[in-house]
C-alpha cells in the first residue's frame, strides 16, 4: 500500500508541475512570461500592502512564484514556476515548485507566492538549494488601531512570505509539503532579461 501512495504521489507531482507552465514555447519566450508574471505579482502585492514594496526593495533579494493546486478529496497537489532575484547584482534564478498535500478537500487553487530574503544567508541557501517545506506557516497582524487582523504573511528562517490569491492577500501564508529547485533549462549563463 505505501509503494502505491508513493508511486501515485510521484505520478501526480510530475503531472502537475508539468500542467503548471508559462505556456511559452522558446527559452527565451519562457524566461519573459516568467519575468511578466513576477512583475503582476509583485504589484498585486503592493496594492494589498502597500508597506511590502520597500521590505522587497530593501531586502538583499526576493523570489516570486505562481501556483496551480488541486485538491482532490484528501490529497492535494500543486506545480509552478518562478524566479529568484538578487537586488545587490540584479540576478535572476529561474526556479520551479512542486508540492503535495493530505487533508480534505476538493477544487482547485491558484495562488501566488512572495518570499522576501532579509538576509543575503537566506537567500543564497534558497536559490542554491531550493526549499523542502514539510510544515504549515501562519501569521496575522494587527491593522492599525482597529484590531483587524491581516494575514498572508509568515516568517520562515529569516525569510518573509506572502501569499496572494485570486481575492488578494490570503488570509494565511501556508506552505506545505512544497518543493522549490532550480530550472536548469532556463538558467542560462547567455541571457540577461530586459527588466
Amino acid at each position: 500500500m505505501k509503494q502505491l501512495v508513493r508511486a501515485s504521489y510521484i505520478l501526480c507531482l510530475l503531472f502537475t508541475v508539468g500542467c503548471a507552465s508559462t505556456g511559452a514555447k522558446s527559452p527565451e519566450d519562457k524566461r519573459q512570461a516568467v519575468l511578466a508574471m513576477k512583475n503582476e505579482v509583485l504589484n498585486d502585492l503592493y496594492q494589498h500592502k502597500p508597506g511590502a514594496q520597500a521590505h522587497v526593495e530593501n531586502a538583499p533579494g526576493y523570489a516570486v512564484f505562481s501556483n496551480a493546486n488541486i485538491n482532490v478529496v484528501l490529497a492535494s497537489f500543486g506545480g509552478g514556476y518562478g524566479v529568484a532575484h538578487d537586488n545587490g547584482t540584479g540576478a535572476y534564478t529561474y526556479m520551479k515548485m512542486g508540492e503535495v498535500g493530505v487533508g480534505p478537500g476538493f477544487g482547485v487553487k491558484d495562488f501566488r507566492i512572495i518570499f522576501v530574503f532579509n538576509t543575503e544567508g537566506s537567500m543564497s541557501r534558497f536559490i542554491k538549494y531550493g526549499w523542502n517545506i514539510g510544515v504549515q506557516a501562519d501569521a496575522a497582524a494587527k491593522a492599525g488601531d482597529k484590531g483587524a487582523a491581516l494575514g498572508g504573511e509568515a516568517t520562515i528562517e529569516n525569510t518573509t512570505v506572502y501569499q496572494l490569491t485570486e481575492s488578494g492577500l490570503a488570509l494565511q501564508a501556508t506552505i506545505k509539503g512544497t518543493k522549490f529547485w532550480k530550472d536548469e533549462d532556463l538558467n542560462q549563463p547567455s541571457f540577461t532579461p530586459a527588466n
